[in-house]
């Protein structure tokens, strides 16, 4: 999927550009492909990767669920709003305005890093299921839902998240640590890890939603965490 003499962001480009789920899908759940379903989206996270990523160098993965409807669901990319697309990353999407509490506890983290062009040449953030999933709540409501709310849910998508795995280590990632976000999403990718054997360690951190929503006095300590996690990176 990923070609060598590529950019680390072509090679993001090219695959987003590529994907599509057509499996099946327990009733009551469907799939949401950010990149068909708003055509700036496409065009946003081109400029995204082109700012970032237009280089080759391997980067470090850090591993989310899935996209949610109000970040990556309307951006294209991980855990970016388009308010932090716009204020941090300088790039502005004219056709939607959201905010997505995870993002604002991973761009005060990358600050923190020391912005987002230092910590987006060294990190890649992606899901193993990278599109939206939704499950029906009422006959006209739809709400965000993780590929492991169901077990019937993840065994429709595992082969699918299996492949995207290997799709993303394909594009320039180090294999010998990769960081899981949220620890009920690591145990499916300690097992899928287990079976298939994708990565050497896997570094296991909070997620951004649960310390914003749960733990957000305690945000500082979260953010020290994570920067001390990725100090691993430097040896």
């Amino acid at each position: 999927m990923a070609t060598r003499s590529s950019s680390f962001g072509n090679n993001v480009v090219r695959f987003n550009k590529g994907l599509k789920y057509t499996a099946k899908l327990p009733k009551g759940f469907a799939v949401l492909n950010p990149f068909t379903g708003n055509p700036e989206t496409m065009v946003v996270m081109k400029k995204f990767y082109d700012k970032f990523y237009s280089d080759s160098s391997k980067r470090w993965f850090i591993i989310g669920i899935n996209p949610s409807r109000h970040g990556a669901g309307v951006t294209g990319v991980p855990f970016t709003d388009t308010k932090r697309l716009a204020d941090v990353c300088g790039i502005q999407m004219k056709s939607a305005h959201t905010h997505e509490v995870s993002s604002v506890f991973m761009y005060e983290m990358i600050k923190q890093y020391g912005g987002p062009e230092k910590f987006y040449s060294k990190f890649y953030i992606n899901s193993p299921f990278p599109l939206a999933i939704v499950r029906n709540a009422t006959e006209d409501k739809w709400l965000n839902a993780n590929y492991y709310d169901d077990a019937e849910l993840y065994n429709c998508v595992k082969d699918y998240m299996i492949e995207t795995l290997r799709n993303h280590i394909s594009m320039g990632l180090h294999t010998s640590v990769a960081f899981v976000l949220g620890k009920k999403n690591a145990d499916f990718i300690r097992d899928i890890n287990n079976e298939h054997k994708l990565f050497g360690e896997l570094v296991v951190l909070d997620h951004p939603r649960y310390i914003q929503q749960y733990k957000s006095k305690q945000r500082d300590l979260y953010i020290d965490m994570y920067l001390r996690a990725f100090e691993a990176t430097n040896r």
